[in-house]
């Protein structure tokens, strides 16, 4: 049985990408199909995520984050720094572009708001399937979602005028109930039953559980963006899309580039080019959704288009890697 499981997971992780792509496409096809992926259980699929990462840690791997502060602080620094000023740019470059007028306010604070939120919980995901560093990676997407209720109110307001009131107790819940918490029981769970062959064997399947747990995520934000999309028109969908491609693929070759400049290893460059490139767009579209809503409602698609594209573009990315290894 644990075999068959291992191959379907072996599979899956192989051809992530794949299959998320199809997902989407199919999403957009029928939007009722993940319908049900919100709220609360939005919250435990992620948490389902998070604790698979957590089965492949150990106290080593926590032990090089203690050793290696600067590496958090560079990759963190990176994140808030790169991802808000390549939005910004790219807002005043597709002001240029003829058609954007219609769309400008709404586009510019949706991708500015994607650009200030801290890095996503799927970037976990990738660098796992990648074989990146998975402790630096947690690390990172922690200590920027902890940084997160001074940050991204702060960034917006600077770069797009626009006032976001963030609950920060709210959001440190939310942190403790999707990262930390999951983790906690993943790490712990590794550390009392590692050594056991069944243990073993449940861990090879949980790559196999971290993509279609990815997928029902993909597949609820592509529901909640279709209704707008298919009403603006072909020409909103690709400057929105165009807009979004160009801030992620961006975010990566820098996060790669920084590695470099402060020679990480492969596994570390691996890491932050995942970690910079790919933000939490799921709490962008959900402050969109709260402070926007009235004011620009149209702000809420760049966010949900970056959701679902992160993801697509992240397991790309890590397969990218995970085939250069072999």
């Amino acid at each position: 049985m644990f075999s068959i499981l291992t191959k379907i997971s072996n599979l899956l992780s192989s051809k992530a990408s794949i299959f998320i792509i199809l997902v989407a496409i199919v999403t957009y096809i029928y939007p009722q199909l993940f319908v049900w992926v919100k709220g609360d259980t939005q919250t435990i699929i992620l948490g389902i995520i998070m604790l698979t990462m957590g089965l492949t840690l150990t106290p080593k791997d926590f032990s090089l984050l203690v050793k290696r502060p600067l590496d958090i602080l560079i990759g963190t620094a990176a994140q808030f720094t790169v991802m808000p000023l390549v939005a910004f740019t790219l807002t005043w470059l597709f002001g240029l572009v003829p058609g954007f007028a219609p769309y400008s306010t709404a586009m510019a604070i949706g991708i500015i708001l994607v650009g200030c939120c801290p890095g996503g919980v799927s970037s976990n995901i990738m660098s796992f399937l990648c074989r990146g560093d998975v402790a630096y990676s947690v690390g990172m997407t922690c200590a920027s979602t902890l940084l997160a209720p001074i940050m991204t109110p702060l960034l917006v307001l600077w770069l797009a005028g626009e006032k976001v009131d963030v609950d920060a107790v709210g959001m440190f819940k939310q942190i403790l109930i999707v990262t930390i918490i999951p983790i906690a029981i993943g790490f712990g769970l590794n550390l009392w039953l590692g050594h056991k062959e069944v243990f073993k064997k449940i861990q090879g399947c949980m790559p196999g559980v971290s993509v279609i747990s990815l997928a029902c995520i993909v597949g609820g934000v592509v529901t909640t963006v279709h209704d707008p999309l298919t009403q603006n028109g072909r020409l909103f969908f690709f400057l929105t899309f165009g807009m979004v491609f160009c801030h992620n693929t961006i975010g990566y070759m820098l996060g790669y580039t920084i590695g470099c400049l402060f020679k990480f290893n492969t596994a570390k460059k691996r890491t932050i080019s995942i970690e910079v490139g790919m933000q939490n767009a799921g709490l962008g579209t959900n402050l969109a959704m709260t402070f926007f809503v009235a004011s620009n409602p149209m702000a809420v698609v760049p966010c949900a288009i970056s959701c679902a594209w992160h993801s697509i573009s992240g397991t790309l990315l890590a397969n990218i890697f995970a085939h250069k290894d072999k």
